[in-house]
This record gives structure tokens, C-alpha cells and sequence, in this order.
């Protein structure tokens, strides 16, 4: 255990407040015992350090500490106070990981013979796109694309939205749909009801490579994006709701899509 460094707490709220910083360290942050304890099981060679309370290092279960002297993560202690400078969260967990990001190929995914992934398209609210990775790798889905504007899925908020799963599912941002058509993949558009979609419970088999197209929370998906589309669906509704979150039409196209038979 070692104090921790001056320099190593001013690079952990760098990477908590800014984008920038996570770009380039290639790391991001981690809060709260279970997230912790499931990334450290999963993949424990991800994590360049580990800061703790006294009290929460006093209070951690022996097998814990078993796992992190296994992985060789340095482990730096703070008292509360420190921690509560370092955190997002008003009341801080009471310890904090630095975990390296990983790097998928996205070439090798995309030539894959079989394909089910989520495009999330203008994404911006971080409590939108955890739960949408979360989904992803709770349906067993492939992948998770989002365009460039979307929010940046290494964001304290989205990290907790994820709840451990962020190293489990490749993730990757884009520019431009065309990547899809380019690899042959059929793209299936979630959209509000219109006589332009289909119920999405007509939709009785589902291409071998699929991936299923998310909108901004409030427009919607672009309009060629939608001129893309092999598949344009809608979740029906009752009249008297405007629309559903975007992250409950994930879960619920995961859950529907997932079970039909590819073509």
C-alpha cells in the first residue's frame, strides 16, 4: 500500500473532468466496490491503479484483496477527504480504479459472417448510453457503434450507467453509416410510429448481419440514416405517450430481435 502521490491524484481528476485527458492517457475511471470487484474478476490486468479509503481497505473482504495482489495493481490509499476532491460523485464510494481502455479491432468484427450490433446515432445524455451498452452485453449483442457527437462512453456517468460491463463489448465511434453498407450490413431503424415503419413484432427473421439504429433523444435518427435503412420499425405504444427512452427501445429491440431466426 503507498500514499498517494500529488501527481498521480491531480491526473485521476483529469481524467474524471476531462475528455481530452482520457483520449490521450488511454485510461479512465472506475467508482464503487461491485463495479470494481466484477472488472477486477473480468479483466484484471486492466487496472493501473487502485485508490482506497482506510476505512474501505479496512472493510474489504479478504478474497478482494487476494484478487488485487494476483493482478499486481498498485494500490494507493487517501483519507475520505482527498477522495471526495477526486470523485464525480458527491459522496465518493469510497474507492476509485484507473483502468487502461481497451482497444477492439473493428475490421475483424465487421467481416465476421454474423453481425448483431446497436448504431447510436447524436447520443448525448450519458444516462441514455450506459444503459444501452448495458443492454448490449446483456442480449449478447456483437457490438455498439455510435457517431462521433454521441457522449463519450468513457464519461464518469456512462461508466456507471454500464455497471462493470464497458470492457466486455467492443465499442466504436464513426463518421459516417456508409461503413455499414460498405460491409453489407442490414440496418434496422428504430422510429416513432408512422405509417413509414412497421410494428416491430411483424418483423419475423432477422438478417445475419444486423445492426439496429438508434436517434438523438429528441430528433430522432438523421434522415440518411434512415434512407439507409433495410428495416424501419417502430415499438408500438399507446397514443397517450409521446415516445419511449431511448434506452428502454434498446433494451426492448434487443429483446424482441434476438430471438428470431437470422436469414
Amino acid at each position: 500500500m503507498h500514499k498517494l502521490p500529488a501527481v498521480k491524484a491531480a491526473l485521476i481528476r483529469d481524467l474524471v473532468r476531462r475528455k481530452k485527458t482520457r483520449d490521450v492517457e488511454r485510461l479512465f475511471i472506475v467508482e464503487g466496490p461491485k463495479s470494481i470487484e466484477e472488472l477486477l474478476q473480468s479483466h484484471p490486468t486492466s487496472f493501473q491503479a487502485l485508490v482506497m479509503t482506510p476505512a474501505s481497505l479496512s472493510a474489504a473482504e479478504q478474497s478482494f484483496v487476494d484478487r488485487l495482489k494476483q493482478s499486481g495493481c498498485p494500490v494507493y490509499v487517501c483519507q475520505e477527504q482527498v477522495l471526495i476532491t477526486l470523485s464525480d460523485l458527491t459522496t465518493p464510494p469510497g474507492m476509485l480504479a484507473v483502468v487502461r481502455q481497451p482497444m477492439w479491432d473493428q475490421e475483424e468484427l465487421l467481416r465476421q459472417p454474423g453481425l448483431f450490433g446497436f448504431y447510436g446515432e447524436c447520443l448525448q445524455d450519458p444516462a441514455n448510453v450506459g444503459p444501452i451498452i448495458r443492454t448490449a452485453v446483456a442480449f449478447g449483442l456483437d457490438a455498439v457503434w455510435l457517431s462521433s457527437d454521441s457522449a463519450d462512453v468513457f464519461n464518469p456517468k456512462v461508466v456507471r450507467g454500464t455497471a462493470g460491463s464497458l470492457l466486455k463489448l467492443p465499442i466504436f465511434y464513426i463518421s459516417k453509416t456508409a461503413l455499414f453498407s460498405r460491409f453489407r450490413c442490414a440496418l434496422l431503424t428504430a422510429e416513432p410510429p408512422s405509417t413509414r415503419s412497421r410494428p416491430i413484432q411483424d418483423i419475423r427473421t432477422r438478417p445475419r448481419r444486423t445492426l439496429v439504429a438508434f436517434g438523438n433523444e429528441g430528433r430522432g435518427l438523421s434522415a440518411s440514416t434512415l434512407a439507409q435503412a433495410s428495416i424501419r420499425f417502430h415499438i408500438p405504444i399507446r397514443r397517450a405517450t409521446d415516445s419511449l427512452n431511448v434506452s428502454a427501445a434498446a433494451a426492448i429491440a434487443a429483446f424482441v430481435l434476438s430471438a428470431l431466426k437470422q436469414d
